[in-house]
Order: structure tokens, then sequence, then C-alpha cells
């Protein structure tokens, strides 16, 4: 096993690092361009939100399939597979003639993306020491958030300056050389064993935790808590490029900066839960996030910063209380619950741009605000459920410690 401080340790964190940062930095390449693309190819902005929501969606639909495919070829390979498709992908997306043709593209770009993100986790697993795989999967974490920041950041500036099509290319040189580090760098697995027929053990799994209420509606509070958090970024970019703001894309994609108070909020989120209730944190951070959609509302720069400095960290906070929630309270097949979270994660990350794009398309911000609101009502419905659920799920498991054998 990899134990911390070898050189083996280092070079498999560091790779796994690496392609965490890669991921993101594909997956939100495009988030920032969307109110370029809309001029582009002279779409609305509920039509060119597929070229975020389609990579999302995608990676939401894959992750089981890569995952259930890893028990058979091995973690390693399906993991550089993924990396080395993003390259290839990347410059298709080059040849779309259309908005409809770069969704797609996009799409399978999302699709590549899940094979990585799917199985890296369970690869820690396996092959690391329990106190390395604590520490390298708080870095591979962290190098989620950076990825995605970067990405972001290099998405605004590159289209901004030189075009959409520079950033695609620019992303995909960069994948390929990333790919290649990875695969010189990461070990070949030494305790990875294959499982065929695991497709029916998944589906099986996967319907016992949905029938589960103490871990669906967590899954369901991640989905909703996503849909609003990343998409109130989306709006606001669409809000500091119009009138009376018209900011760059390429200085508007510097809000993607305000996500690090929710680096720092997600680190604090284990130590409450250590010492405090879960779900109470996850309203505590609900109730952080509906306080900066609100304070985004007033009509300064400024202002909207600290909207949505307030949004990321609650945001942050709930999601990682959430997840660890599911993997906590999910008795069996735990890798299979936490992909299942994913799956609501990214799903409601897609979906819930179409519902704030609409808001804002019809209301301006005060239609996001009144959106906004109502999801976030969905969010405190659900803790109050979760909460409820899980008082009786512990009097159950009090009045089966009760119950003695008959002498």
């Amino acid at each position: 096993m990899i134990d911390l401080k070898t050189p083996a340790y280092k070079r498999a964190s560091f790779a796994l690092a690496l392609g965490s940062f890669l991921v993101f930095c594909n997956l939100y390449l495009f988030q920032p361009m969307l109110p370029l693309m809309a001029n582009e190819f002279s779409a609305t902005a509920t039509e060119v939100n597929w070229l975020l929501a389609a990579g999302t969606l995608s990676l939401a639909v894959m992750l089981v399939p890569w995952a259930v495919g890893s028990e058979v070829i091995g973690r390693r390979r399906v993991m550089l597979i993924s990396l080395f498709l993003l390259p290839v992908v990347g410059l298709l997306m080059l040849g779309a003639e259309n908005l409809l043709m770069l969704s797609l593209a996009r799409a399978g770009m999302g699709a590549a993306l899940a094979g990585f993100a799917a199985v890296a986790v369970a690869y820690m697993a396996e092959e690391f020491t329990p106190r390395a795989l604590m520490v390298a999967v708080g870095g591979y974490i962290s190098a989620n958030s950076l990825g995605g920041i970067v990405g972001r950041l290099a998405g605004g500036f590159i289209s901004d300056h030189w075009g959409w099509q520079s950033a695609v290319i620019s992303m995909a040189l960069f994948s390929l050389v990333i790919a290649l580090l990875v695969w010189k760098l990461l070990p070949p697995q030494q305790h990875f064993v294959a499982r065929k027929g695991q497709l029916r053990l998944h589906t099986q799994s996967v319907i016992q935790h949905l029938r589960k209420p103490v871990l669906w509606y967590a899954m369901l509070i991640g989905g909703v808590n996503f849909a609003l958090f990343v998409n109130l970024y989306t709006v606001m970019g669409f809000r500091l490029v119009a009138e009376p703001y018209s900011v760059p894309v390429s200085w508007a994609s510097m809000i993607f900066l305000c996500y690090l108070t929710g680096t720092l909020s997600a680190k604090f989120s284990g130590r409450w839960s250590q010492s405090y209730n879960p779900t109470t944190g996850m309203i505590i951070g609900t109730t952080v996030s509906v306080v900066g959609m609100w304070v985004a509302a007033i009509e300064t720069i400024p202002a909207m910063m600290a909207g949505l400095m307030l949004i990321s960290s609650g945001a942050f906070f709930t999601h990682s209380l959430a997840y660890a929630w599911v993997s906590q309270k999910a008795t069996t097949a735990k890798a299979t619950a936490t992909a299942l979270y994913l799956v609501h994660y990214y799903a409601g990350g897609s979906l819930g741009g179409f519902y704030l794009i609409a808001c804002w398309q019809y209301g301006a911000w005060q239609g996001v605000l009144l959106g906004g609101t109502v999801l976030y009502g969905v969010i405190y419905l659900l803790c109050l459920r979760l909460m409820s659920k899980e008082k009786v799920a512990v009097k159950e498991e009090a009045a089966a410690n009760d119950i003695q054998p008959a002498a």
C-alpha cells in the first residue's frame, strides 16, 4: 500500500491532483464565455446555456457506467482513457458549424470527463493506506476547486482577446500535456481485483439507496444546492456584461475568484460535523447563500462580489456536509452511494441553469431573486424532512438494540 511521505505517494497524489485539476478546467471552460457565445451564434441565453449544461449533464449520466467498467478493466486504465480523450474531443469542437454541434461536442467532453471523476477516489481507496487516503482526498478536492477557477479564468480571458477557438485549442494542448504527465507519474495498480458481472449489483445498490429517504433527501439537497450555486454565477456573468455595467468578458470572469471563499468554508465543515448536527449545518449554509443572493441584488459591483462570496461560502459548506452525510449513512455500497450523490449534484447543475436563466430573461435580477428563493425554500423543506427521517431512524435503531434475545 502507498503510504504518506514515500516517493510513490508523492507521484501518485500529484498525478491524481493534476488529473482532477484538468477535469474541472475542461468542464467549466465555457461558463464565462456564454455571453460571448450568445452573440457568436445569435442565440438566447437559454439556448447558449447548453454549452455548460450538456457537459455537466452527460458527466452525471456517465459516472456510474464508467465506474462499472472500471471494475473490469481497472481504475488506472479508465482514468488514462478519460484524460487522453479530452484533447481529441476538444479539437473536434473546432469543426462545429453551429450551436447544436458544439453543444453535442460538449456533451462528449462531459462523458469523457466522467471517467476520471468516477474512479479516482476508488483508485486511492485501493492503493493508499487509510491515513494517506485522507490526505490525498483533501488534495484531490482542492484541485477540483482550483481547476474550476483556472478553467473559467482561462476561458474568459483567452476568448475575449483571441476568440473561443483559441481557448479551445489552448485547453486541448494543455490537456494533452497533463494527460502525458499523469500517464508517466501514476503508479500501476497493485491491489486491483477485476470483478465481472457488476452491472446487476450496482443496479440493486442504486435502487436500495434511492429507497432510503435518509440518503435520497441528502442527494436532492446536493442537487438543488448546486443548481443554485453554479447558475447564480452564470446569471451574474450575463448581468455584468449587459448594460449599464458593460464589463468585458475577460473581467467578468474574475467573479469566479469568489469561489475561494467556498474552499475555506468546505474545510470548516469537517470541524462542524464533528461537534454539531450536519443537517443543522446544511440549513445554516443555505441561509448564508440566501443572504448572499439578496446582497448581490444591490446595484454596485462590490455588493455583487460580496454576495457571490457569501453564496460560495454557504453552498460549499452545504455541499460538503451533504456529501459526507451520504458516505456516512450508506451502510453498504458506499462507492455507489457517493457516485449517485454526484449524479444528483451535476444533474442539478445542468437543469438549474435553464430555470435561473429563464428567471433572468423574464425578470432580470428581481426574477432571479424570486426563482432562487423558491429553490432555497425547497432545500429548507428537504433539510427538515431529512432531520425528521434521521430521528425516526435513530429511534428504530435504539429500539432494535433494546430487544433482548429470549432466554
